[in-house]
């Protein structure tokens, strides 16, 4: 039985990692210096919670297999200076994930926005046809328990390619270790100015992974995508470039209907440009891997979206509430544009939290100008304790508002005053749009929309 440490077991990908190979029958452990909920009740369910938190360098011992470090650790990390003097193999998350698939067809997909609703889409359509697949996505998904899973039998892998750093002491893109041999690109748009710090470099990034397609290969990208354009050039004749649009579509009566090339209409449960998009790449995906048309639509009928992605929280008569991991200014964008297309006649309230360092800095807010335009009622949030933890400048309200170039911009430092605005807000034939990678500092987001949709029914 193999053997298997992971330092910062108790990160949202790493904990689930740990479950997968737990389940593949390895034996596990792992460290932490703090776990917080989920990860702490799942970990404790297999029996493999760490006793105490803490970093335990006597937990490495020359026996072990594998040692798998996340990227909450820090280079100095004392387990891994251990690992390092006993020459043991360490991996970053995606150098063990490539090693785990070596011998499986490799599917990556990449892209600024919209890699967890299409990683969802063909995991949910593969499934439904009951084929064998191993996956890797950075978000809990309905249906599925694990984030990870590794198995010996499944001929393909579907990974998640994120483009963050892959570990404390490996600098590399995530995206780039996986190896592909199907990638597909969703777009590009700026992001992570603290690895990234000009628009260029982030871009280089996803000409390495467009490079990295191999004879015999596919790259599948965004045709619209004026950055994905300047890297997704049909350069390689020994590679299959497909560039795709969003899905033809008809909206009514808020129901989004796809239209297929036998002239049938196709009722989905998502909605908005970009998850047509989304549809779209997911779609040239089966295809490679010989999903058939009519069994794609099939299968799409039923997908409820991914967990966090524009996501309902109540729906009422006149009124519905949506929730939605937005931060960046594109997915800002398209989130707010999909909701005021989806129901044209209702005013739209949208409220966005700066969360994340990109969103916070003030070399990086101007990119949201205009981002911003399509909500009747548009309002940001944001905690300057958040700046202070970032080790970020203070930032001015009229500073935000000037960045999104909005003047009538509503701009919040204090999560209680935020909740006093939006309850006193008239919600009849009305919609409020919910976006953050946060929580908006403990907002009770679920009894704000019974309070919502139960004032638009009164």
């Amino acid at each position: 039985m193999e053997r298997i440490h992971l330092i910062a077991v108790g990160g949202s990908i790493m904990h689930n990692l740990a479950l997968a190979l737990h389940r593949r029958g390895a034996q596990v452990t792992g460290s932490d210096d703090e776990i917080f909920e989920p990860a702490r009740t799942r970990l404790a369910a297999a029996g493999l919670l760490p006793a105490a938190e803490g970093w335990f360098p006597e937990k490495i011992d020359a026996g072990l297999g594998a040692v798998i470090v996340g990227m909450h650790a820090r280079p100095d990390n004392p387990e891994l200076a251990r690992a390092q003097e006993l020459e043991l193999k360490i991996y970053s998350f995606p150098e063990y994930i490539y090693e785990a698939s070596k011998d499986k067809q490799r599917v990556v997909i990449g892209g600024s926005h919209g890699k967890t609703s299409i990683t969802a889409l063909i995991l949910h359509v593969l499934r439904f046809h009951g084929r064998q697949f191993d996956y890797a996505v950075g978000a809990q998904l309905a249906g599925f328990d694990l984030m990870v899973q590794l198995t010996d039998e499944a001929p393909v892998i579907i990974i998640e390619g994120d483009e963050y750093l892959s570990s404390p002491v490996d600098r590399r893109p995530k995206f780039h270790l996986y190896q592909h041999h199907i990638g597909v690109i969703s777009g590009i748009s700026w992001d992570h100015i603290n690895v990234f710090p000009t628009e260029e470099i982030y871009r280089e990034q996803f000409q390495i992974f467009a490079d990295q397609t191999p004879k015999a290969g596919v790259l599948i990208y965004d045709r619209d995508d004026e950055q994905t354009q300047l890297v997704a050039v049909p350069t390689n004749p020994d590679v299959t470039y497909i560039g795709y649009g969003p899905h033809e579509s008809v909206v009514r009566d808020g129901k989004t209907y796809l239209l297929t090339k036998r002239d049938e209409e196709v009722p989905i449960q998502v909605f908005g440009a970009h998850n047509l998009r989304n549809i779209s790449a997911a779609k040239e995906v089966c295809k490679q891997l010989g999903i058939k048309g009519k069994d794609f639509y099939k299968a799409v009928a039923t997908f409820p979206g991914a967990a966090r992605r524009l996501e309902l929280v109540q729906a009422g008569a006149t009124s519905v509430v949506y929730k939605d991991f937005a931060h960046a200014p594109s997915k800002l964008r398209a989130t707010a544009q999909a909701l005021k297309q989806q129901y044209p006649a209702r005013r739209l309230v949208a409220c966005l939290e700066l969360h994340t360092f990109s969103s916070l800095n003030p070399a990086f807010l101007p990119q949201y100008a205009h981002c911003f335009d399509a909500p009747d009622v548009a309002v940001v949030y944001f905690n300057p304790h958040v700046l202070e933890h970032k080790r970020l400048p203070p930032l001015a309200p009229a500073a935000v508002q000037q960045a999104f170039a909005r003047p009538d911009l509503q701009v919040f430092t204090d999560s209680r005053a935020l909740g006093e605005f939006l309850h006193q807000q008239a919600w009849a034939d009305t919609n409020l749009l919910l976006m953050t990678s946060g929580t908006f500092d403990g907002l009770d987001l679920g009894q704000l929309a019974t309070d919502v949709v139960g004032e638009a029914r009164d």
